[in-house]
């Protein structure tokens, strides 16, 4: 029987070749569909590595042409930790939590290369604000004000790159390139290691991260300091205004700015949904567009293909013998639209396309050909239901 399909399937290549390409195109589509969908539902289960949930960003600002210094600023920061309500206070860098804002680089160790890896500045309560879990090690503090190199916290991932399974607490690592003499600032002493972060969105993966410990009663001038404040549970919109009276009060030039860092999380979802459901959109309007016409095309062929029919109608074949016989000969064909595309598919792990892990090229493959030989299969029942409807005597008297 199969061998019989295959004959009858290359009698008409010209048009099956046509019917394997869309089939072929339809496999592409759903695969890509299907690897973004997979990718975004699996970062979207995993934790994010920190808890944001009653935690408010603070943007401190200088007046006009004016800096702040770093005395200055925590004396404001001790008035705000000192409210009612407020748990923790922590100093970090612009590149908070769910903002459109990105500090990275690349470091090395003993040869090794990390891929690129954000990286914050943090005092020493940004482990209390955030409630990072520590693996290794522990947070830098005030043990470390002597140190010769920049105390540091660095993520899992990051671990993993630089010092593989060996220890990594009390390491020193430096920039890709750091030069022939790196200062003891670009020399890097791993104080921790802590779960991986997903600090971009909810649909993003975890990266790499490293935090660098901010120094306190340095001499620097900050135009703009990123406080992250850690509040009870239940505080909203009171508390707000006593932190931006308080920031005021302290030094009447400098102004503050209050958001709640879920809103911030919201939002950023918003933004990162968009070209995702754009693509599923796109790719379910190609895949109707293809159905229908893989079924203009089978109901075409059944028309043409009458007077065949009817001669093995009248050679002693059953209407449902017809019935399958037609949607064996489009599950033929869909196997090697199929093939090809899986073809195609299977170069994304092999090749370590986007950094990717193997697995959700896997799952999109055998989603996309589920996909394709159910929409195909319902194509081909009605028109060959039809074929197996058609009465010898009728089809030949046409002929």
């Amino acid at each position: 029987m199969l061998r019989h399909l295959f004959t009858l399937i290359w009698n008409r290549k010209r048009a099956n070749l046509l019917l394997i390409s869309e089939i072929f195109f339809s496999f592409v589509v759903l695969f890509v569909v299907g690897v973004v969908l997979i990718t975004t539902a699996e970062n979207y289960l995993t934790p994010h590595g920190f808890n944001y949930n009653e935690v408010w960003r603070l943007q401190v600002r200088a007046g006009q042409g004016l800096k702040m210094p770093r005395a200055e600023l925590d004396e404001v920061l001790r008035h705000v930790k000192a409210l009612p309500g407020v748990r923790t206070v922590a100093l970090t860098s612009g590149n908070v939590p769910f903002v459109f804002s990105t500090n990275n680089s690349e470091f090395s160790y003993q040869g090794k290369k990390s891929p690129v890896t954000n990286v914050y500045d943090a005092d020493d309560h940004y482990l209390e604000a955030m409630q990072l879990h520590l693996r290794e090690g522990r947070w830098f503090g005030p043990a470390e004000d002597g140190s010769n190199h920049r105390p540091v916290v660095i993520s899992q991932d990051l671990r993993q790159s630089l010092f593989g399974n060996g220890p990594a607490v009390g390491k020193v690592f430096t920039y890709l390139n750091p030069g022939k003499d790196p200062k003891p600032e670009h020399q890097f002493l791993v104080m921790g290691v802590v779960d991986n972060v997903r600090m971009s969105s909810d649909f993003n993966a975890a990266e790499p991260s490293v935090w660098n410990r901010l120094i306190p009663f340095d001499t620097t001038h900050w135009e703009t300091a990123n406080v992250l404040v850690r509040v009870a549970p239940g505080e909203g919109g009171a508390l707000q205004e006593k932190i931006a009276r308080t920031v005021a009060g302290v030094t009447r030039q400098w102004t503050t700015e209050v958001r709640v860092v879920n809103d911030d999380r919201l939002n950023r979802r918003r933004y990162t949904l968009v070209p995702v459901v754009g693509l599923s959109i796109v790719g379910l309007f190609l895949i109707i567009n293809v159905a229908l016409g893989l079924f203009g095309v089978l109901w075409y062929n059944i028309s043409q293909r009458r007077a065949e029919i009817g001669l093995r109608r009248a050679m002693g074949a059953t209407g449902a013998g017809i019935g399958w016989q037609f949607l064996g000969e489009m599950m033929v064909v869909t196997t090697f639209g199929v093939s090809l595309g899986s073809l195609l598919a299977a170069q994304f792990p092999l090749l370590n396309a986007f950094d990717l892990p193997a697995h959700p090229y896997l799952l999109a493959i055998g989603g996309a050909a589920g996909a394709v030989y159910l929409i195909t299969a319902l194509c081909a029942w009605q028109p060959s239901q039809l074929a197996a409807g058609i009465q010898p005597a009728v089809a030949l008297r046409e002929e």
